[in-house]
């Protein structure tokens, strides 16, 4: 038996705004039936712009229930900006709490807000692209949801990545890659550019290197027959040497400084240099 708070049994037996909004300004679903778990979500807006109206029709557990009832309070009376601010965290802040192997739940309301106000703004039904490399085949969960997934509730176990996007929960053929990708994430910091922010340790600056060389560059190269190898991290000097068609290439010079040097600026410092190993 889960330990439900008060709101969410609350919002379980006596769900807010359930039901169908005809002539919907917006409307999304997420989930399916074969994973246990669909949610629709509705809005109508006023002249205004504000959300005058929203509902929803959900199959799943109380949790699923009690988020979907909560989403809908939460957007009323918002503009389209200020509700798509709405994080799962917030949902379940807002229920007081959720059961860690139910917080996937959460996740699914705002995926269905962000698919409703997908159709209103396109009039398009949300179809989500796969951004990135599928790392759980069972759940179809990228390494860009995992990274998100971390970074924004500092998971720092499998399991607590399995309770918020079920990422590891069907087979466990991911497990490994899935315990390899939290602790790197977990060891990252994002370069300090603030007044009074604490600057990141060499082996967390090698750590995110290497993360970005695996997410951002590794790929494009590997597309061509190329491949990059980290040699050396020198303060803010990267060492690297090309691999396979990229080795010797008459283009090399340009792909070190427009796509490798690049990508290290935008993702770990701006101070970043790299330099091509023989």
């Amino acid at each position: 038996m889960w330990d439900y708070t008060d709101k969410v049994n609350e919002h379980f037996r006596n769900p807010h705004n359930a039901g169908k909004i005809e002539n919907a300004d917006g409307e999304g679903q997420v989930g399916s039936l074969a994973c246990g778990d669909a949610l629709k979500l509705m809005f109508k807006l006023d002249d205004e712009g504000r959300i005058s109206e929203a509902k929803f029709q959900t199959f799943g557990c109380a949790s699923a229930i009690a988020s979907s009832s909560a989403l809908t309070d939460m957007i009323l009376g918002k503009t389209i900006e200020e509700a798509e601010k709405i994080t799962n965290k917030d949902i379940a802040d807002y229920l007081g709490g959720l059961p860690k192997q139910k917080v996937h739940c959460s996740v699914m309301g705002r995926e269905a807000l962000e698919a409703a106000i997908y159709n209103y703004r396109t009039g398009k039904t949300w179809d989500k692209e796969i951004d990135g490399e599928v790392i759980c085949h069972c759940f179809g969960v990228t390494d860009k949801d995992i990274e998100k997934a971390v970074r924004e509730n500092d998971i720092k176990t499998v399991e607590d990545l399995t309770d918020h996007c079920k990422a590891g929960g069907g087979c466990g053929n991911c497990l490994p890659e899935l315990e390899s990708m939290i602790q790197r994430l977990s060891a990252e910091e994002p370069a300090a550019e603030e007044d009074g922010a604490r600057p990141m340790t060499n082996l967390q600056k090698i750590h995110f290197i290497e993360d970005v060389i695996d997410r951002e560059i590794r790929p494009a190269l590997r597309q061509d027959g190329g491949d990059l190898e980290l040699i050396d991290v020198d303060g803010d000097t990267v060492k690297v040497r090309f691999r396979g068609a990229c080795s010797g290439c008459v283009v090399s010079s340009i792909t070190l400084k427009d796509v490798v040097e690049a990508r290290l600026k935008d993702n770990v410092s701006q101070d970043i240099v790299v330099e091509e190993i023989k």
